[in-house]
C-alpha cells in the first residue's frame, strides 16, 4: 500500500497518459477546437513538458494548430534544446505577442540560445524601452547576475512613508508581474535597503519605510557570476535583490525563480558531469549528438581502463598459477570504485554548497578514510569467509581481506582529495574527479590484491 501511495504522489505532477494521447489524437485528426480545449487546461511548464516529449513529427503538427494559443510563458518554460525549433515555428505575429508579455530577465533567458537572426526578430517585437533594457542585459558576460536580472524596477526614496509607497503603487500601470519587495534609494539611486510588500499592507500609512526594513537586505554586484548568486540567495534565504553597477546604483532586480532555476541547474550539470555526460545534454538530442558529446569521456575511460590492465598485465605468472586471482579482481576494483564515487559525491556536493573549505577539508578527509577503513574491515571479514569457503584456501581468503581494506582506505582518500585539488586549481571537480578516482581505485586494487597473491602464494 505505501509504494502505490509513493507511486501516486511521484505521479501527481507528470502530464497523465490519456490526456497526452487524447492530445495526439486531436492533432492526428487536424481538430484545432478540440485541441485547445486538452491544452488550455494544462500550465505552462505541463505545455512546455509536452513538447520536449514528442517526436519532431508531432511537435511541428502540434505546433501548427495551436500557434495562436502560444505565449510567452510557455516559450520560457521550453527546454533551450528544442526552443529554437519552436520559435522557428511560429508565425511572426504570435512570436511577437509571446514576447512582449515577458520581463526582461525571461526575454534574455531566451535570446542567448538563439541564432542572430532570431534574436534580431524577437528584439524587433519588444517596445522601445525593453529593448534597450534587454539589449542592455545581453551586454554584460554570459552567467553573470546582469544576465539574470530583470530590469522592472520597484523602488522608491528611502525616506518615503507607507502611504506614498501604497500610492506609488496604486498609481503605477506598469508594475513587473512578480514582484515582492520595494527598494528603497538615496538620491544617487543607490540601494539602502527594501521592504517586503507584506510589511507595506500591514503598516500604518504614517510608518517610515525604513523601520519596515529587512535585516537580510544586500546587493548583487552586476558582473556577479550566476552561481554565487544562487547560493547568496540559498545561504541567506533571499526572495529578491537588487542588482548594482560598479557605482553602487540599482540596474536591475534578481527574484528567487531565477536564482532557483540557476541552483537546479548548477545541481543538474553537477550530476551529469559526474557521470561523464557533458551538461549541455538533453532527451530531445540526436542519435549523433549524444554520441559526440560522450565520445570523450568514454574515450578518457578507455585509456585509464588500459592503464588498469597494465597493472594486470604485470602479474601474468601468479594469475596464471591460481585462476582463482582472476575470479576474485573484479570484486576487489569494484568495491573500491563504488567507495570512491560515494566519497567522490559528497566532495563534490560540499565544494558546491561551499561547506568544504581550508578551514574543515583535513577533518572531512579523515572521516572519509576512517569510514572507508571500517567498511574495509568489515568486508574484509566477509571476503576473507568467501575466499576459505570458495576456493578451501585461508591464505587466498587473507589476501582479498587484506586487499580490500587497502583499497576501501584509498578509495576515501582519493574520493575527498582529488576535488579538493581539481579545485584548488580551478578545474571543476564535477568534470574530472570521477575518471582520475576510478583510475587509482582500479590501479590500487589490483596492484593491492595481486602484489600481495604474489609475496604470498609464490
Amino acid at each position: 500500500m505505501a509504494d502505490d501511495t509513493g507511486r501516486e504522489s511521484d505521479d501527481r505532477y507528470e502530464l497523465d497518459r490519456n490526456t497526452v494521447e487524447a492530445i495526439l489524437d486531436a492533432v492526428e485528426r487536424g481538430e484545432p477546437g478540440l485541441l485547445t480545449a486538452l491544452m488550455e487546461p494544462l500550465h505552462a511548464a505541463d505545455i512546455a513538458d509536452l513538447l520536449e516529449q514528442i517526436d519532431p513529427d508531432e511537435r511541428a503538427a502540434l505546433l501548427t494548430l495551436f500557434e495562436p494559443e502560444v505565449d510567452g510563458e510557455i516559450l520560457s518554460e521550453i527546454d533551450e534544446s528544442i526552443r529554437e525549433e519552436v520559435i522557428a515555428a511560429l508565425s511572426p505575429e504570435v512570436l511577437h505577442g509571446a514576447v512582449r508579455e515577458l520581463d526582461s530577465d525571461d526575454v534574455v533567458d531566451i535570446l542567448e540560445d538563439l541564432e542572430t537572426h532570431q534574436q534580431q526578430a524577437i528584439l524587433g517585437a519588444l517596445e522601445d524601452n525593453d529593448r534597450i533594457a534587454v539589449e542592455a542585459a545581453m551586454g554584460y558576460p554570459e552567467f553573470s547576475a546582469g544576465r539574470l536580472m530583470q530590469r522592472e524596477i520597484v523602488a522608491g526614496p528611502e525616506h518615503w512613508s507607507v502611504g506614498d509607497a501604497i500610492d506609488y503603487l496604486r498609481g503605477r500601470h506598469d508594475l513587473p508581474g512578480e514582484f515582492y519587495h520595494m527598494v528603497l534609494v538615496d538620491p544617487g539611486m543607490r540601494p539602502t535597503g527594501q521592504v517586503t510588500l507584506g510589511r507595506i499592507l500591514g503598516a500604518p500609512r504614517d510608518t517610515p519605510l525604513l523601520d519596515l526594513t529587512e535585516d537580510s537586505f544586500r546587493t548583487i554586484p552586476v558582473t556577479e557570476d550566476e552561481g554565487e548568486v544562487a547560493y547568496a540567495f540559498n545561504q541567506y534565504h533571499l526572495i529578491s535583490a537588487p542588482v548594482v553597477d560598479e557605482g553602487g546604483r540599482i540596474v536591475g532586480v534578481i527574484t528567487i525563480d531565477d536564482a532557483m532555476a540557476v541552483l537546479d541547474d548548477e545541481h543538474e550539470e553537477d550530476i551529469l558531469r559526474l557521470a561523464g555526460v557533458s551538461d549541455e545534454s538533453s532527451l530531445a538530442d540526436k542519435v549523433i549528438e549524444t554520441t559526440r558529446r560522450r565520445f570523450p569521456w568514454l574515450a578518457v575511460n578507455l585509456v585509464t581502463a588500459i592503464l588498469a590492465s597494465l597493472v594486470i598485465a604485470q602479474f601474468e605468472d601468479v594469475i596464471a598459477q591460481y585462476v582463482a586471482l582472476a575470479v576474485l579482481m573484479p570484486i576487489v576494483a569494484s568495491m573500491g570504485g563504488n567507495a570512491g564515487t560515494q566519497s567522490l559525491t559528497v566532495a563534490v556536493r560540499a565544494i558546491a554548497t561551499k561547506d568544504l573549505t581550508g578551514a574543515n577539508v583535513w577533518r572531512v578527509i579523515r572521516r572519509e578514510v576512517l569510514v572507508g577503513l571500517v567498511n574495509g574491515l568489515i568486508f574484509a571479514a566477509v571476503m576473507g569467509v568467501v575466499g576459505l569457503i570458495w576456493f578451501g584456501s585461508p591464505v587466498l581468503g587473507a589476501v582479498v581481506a587484506a586487499a580490500m581494506v587497502i583499497n576501501l582506505v584509498i578509495a576515501g582518500l582519493a574520493g575527498t582529495m582529488i576535488p579538493v585539488m581539481l579545485d584548488r586549481l580551478n578545474i571543476d571537480p564535477a568534470l574530472a574527479s570521477g575518471a582520475f578516482v576510478t583510475t587509482v581505485t582500479d590501479v590500487v586494487g589490483f596492484l593491492a590484491f595481486l602484489g600481495l597473491a604474489a609475496l604470498v602464494l609464490l
